[in-house]
């Protein structure tokens, strides 16, 4: 895609760096913790300990747990730890983790060590001593640490965490309190607590951390010996069951055990509408390497493929899904193993759609995940999806694929055989969720749509300064110039006329994407695509403006300019821009860019700002107002 930069764009000014907090300001903030009425007291053998501003040393003994809210950055000094199933020793990086209010709290385990003989104890301590003071741990720190020490326990250093995508995040009020604790009944507040909140986490009932269930350790431990075998193939595991039953946790969890003996995973998002690695709408083939220790929104990337489908249900197109999908999963080379992820539908078409998929992607292993009454969807066993019709194939008593319409889809058809499009045998492995309210998609934490907007956010973090300081609103920051005539364009989800073509692509989220066609401009106007291709995707913008003197599109986007160079065609999707990014523009005087009050909304395709209170659920409750 020729692009330019476009003029400087005026910047806030920056703060002044503030100066280092002294004590009493840490402690103020770990007593704010205090004053939310929080936390029960430390367990026996727990010790924390100030080690630095916004630093601190943490001792478990073997076995013990932490659960906590918040975010910080972990390092392991001595022995080691567990966290969401990947196992932290003392010679690994030191590693982000991020543990927010809206999903699953996070909790860090010692893992159990052999006691040391007598003889070594001595070079043991003097060995902690030495790594507590490479990172600069004060030494009354190291003095009260090691007087807690264990030599069969483990020894963690915490440190605060600011990272530029948590810090966009935090600066809309929405999202402002997402690593807070949520206020509960009055508690004791210990001084290992204050420590603790002092690097930003806060430790809060192991109930709201994971809950292993049996069916879920049994398979996952048959998982990873497969996976582990190298004689028995390349195992393709997809995950499948309805809405809120914890298939993401479940995928990280085994893509974590997996890192801890392989050194890549490879991981295909087939859920348009909660998407992992990528921003929501878009089916993708990513190699994971590093550990997975966060929600979505922290570990948004760059995958191997992607394909922008442009919206977060299939439903009014499952023929061009099924082109995505295929497209998507024929990137894999069968070197590593492969983690799938499937969409909750699995009602009516979804799940005759579910059996589709099957049988196109050929999985060895199927991980169901369901209540134990089986009300959303019947054991998918290998003689089920054999003889069970799909949407666009037949059981193995029909006779042929139902044929596709006029789409690329029409080139996918069932393996030979039979005259069927039986699916391969595999391996079907039940996990029922035991976590409260599993399966009732109603009672979730938080609305799909906010966690589709956090990874929106995540993802626009991306163009923060690693610097510490300020954050740059998106208003402030330079956008890339591009000719009409360099880029094709495309309305995925519905028809607009061309006369309203950029009226629906002004302040739209766009995917920028390459199509094998060169791009050939008729006249001065847009270049307008009839079809919508079936394309790599490279990332994804803003389109902030349109200059239609000039004939340029300005885009605001994180993708780098290399990437930027092979894009040719824009995709807009049914992927709206978080409202509060629009409403929340600061620094703006008068009337705020595309948000307004006065307006004719008997304009077709017109309408308001909803407002959203998802956050609000009984157990969990967490305020959230977008307007």
């Amino acid at each position: 895609m020729p692009a330019r930069r476009g003029p400087p764009a005026r910047r806030p000014r920056r703060a002044a760096p503030r100066a280092a907090r002294p004590a009493a300001a840490w402690r103020e903030f770990a007593a704010s913790f205090a004053r939310a009425g929080m936390v029960p007291p430390a367990e026996p053998g727990l010790a924390a300990v100030e080690a630095a501003e916004g630093a601190a040393v943490l001792l478990l003994a073997p076995g013990q747990a932490l659960t906590f809210t918040g975010k910080c950055r972990l390092r392991c000094l001595y022995g080691a730890v567990r966290l969401l199933g990947f196992a932290v020793a003392s010679h690994q990086p030191a590693l982000p983790v991020f543990s927010p209010a809206t999903h699953c709290a996070l909790t860090l385990e010692a893992l159990p060590a052999a006691p040391p003989p007598a003889a070594e104890l001595r070079q043991l301590r003097a060995a902690v001593r030495a790594a507590m003071r490479a990172h600069r741990v004060r030494r009354h720190a190291r003095a009260r640490a090691m007087a807690r020490f264990l030599p069969d326990g483990a020894v963690v250093l915490l440190r605060h965490l600011d990272a530029p995508v948590t810090r966009f995040l935090l600066s809309h009020p929405p999202l402002s309190r997402l690593f807070e604790p949520q206020k509960k009944e009055e508690s004791s507040f210990t001084p290992e607590d204050a420590v603790l909140a002092s690097v930003g986490i806060v430790k809060c009932s192991p109930d709201h951390g994971l809950l292993v269930s049996e069916s879920m350790s049994v398979a996952l431990e048959e998982l990873i010996q497969a996976c582990c075998a190298e004689d028995e193939g390349v195992p393709v595991v997809l995950v499948c069951g309805p809405k809120n039953t914890g298939k993401s946790t479940f995928n990280r969890y085994l893509i974590n055990l997996l890192l801890n003996r392989l050194p890549a995973v490879e991981y295909m998002e087939c859920d348009i509408g909660q998407t992992e690695f990528t921003p929501p709408g878009c089916v993708s083939l990513s190699n994971i390497t590093e550990p997975i220790l966060g929600p979505p929104f922290t570990h948004q990337q760059t995958p191997r493929k992607m394909v922008y489908y442009g919206q977060t249900s299939c439903e009014q197109d499952t023929e061009r899904y099924l082109d995505v999908v295929k497209y998507v999963f024929s990137s894999y080379k069968k070197e590593v193993p492969l983690v799938i992820n499937t969409m909750g539908w699995v009602k009516g078409e979804g799940l005759l759609l579910l059996i589709d998929i099957i049988r196109l992607l050929s999985p060895s292993h199927i991980v169901q995940m369901d209540v134990y009454d089986w009300k959303a969807m019947a054991p998918l066993t290998p003689e089920h999806v054999r003889l069970t019709p799909g949407l666009y194939t037949k059981g193995k008593q029909q006779a042929k694929c139902k044929q596709l319409g006029g789409s690329g889809a029409e080139g996918w058809r069932c393996p030979d055989g039979e005259g069927d499009a039986s699916a391969p045998e595999y391996k079907l492995l039940y996990v029922h969720p035991e976590f409260p309210r599993a399966g009732a998609a109603g009672e979730a934490r938080v609305h799909s749509g906010i966690l589709r907007d956090m990874s929106i956010l995540g993802y626009l973090g991306q163009l923060q300064s690693p610097d510490m300081g300020t954050v740059l609103p998106l208003h402030s920051l330079v956008p890339y110039q591009v000719p009409f005539s360099a880029v094709a364009l495309r309305v995925i989800h519905t028809d607009v006329a061309p006369t309203n073509i950029m009226y629906a692509v002004n302040a739209g989220w766009v995917g920028l994407c390459r199509i094998p066609d060169q791009v050939r401009a008729q006249g001065d106007g847009p270049v307008l695509l009839t079809q919508t291709p079936l394309c790599d995707c490279l990332g994804f913008g803003i389109v902030r403006g349109v200059d239609m003197e000039k004939k340029l599109y300005h885009v605001l986007t994180p993708v780098p300019p290399e990437s930027l160079r092979l894009v040719n065609c824009l995709l807009l999707g049914n992927i709206a821009i978080p409202n509060c990014v629009l409403v929340g523009q600061q620094g703006i005087e008068g009337e705020i860019p595309y948000v307004t009050s006065d307006y004719n909304y008997s304009i077709l395709g017109s309408g308001k700002l909803r407002k959203k209170k998802h956050f609000k659920r009984r157990e969990y409750p967490f305020e959230c107002d977008y307007t």
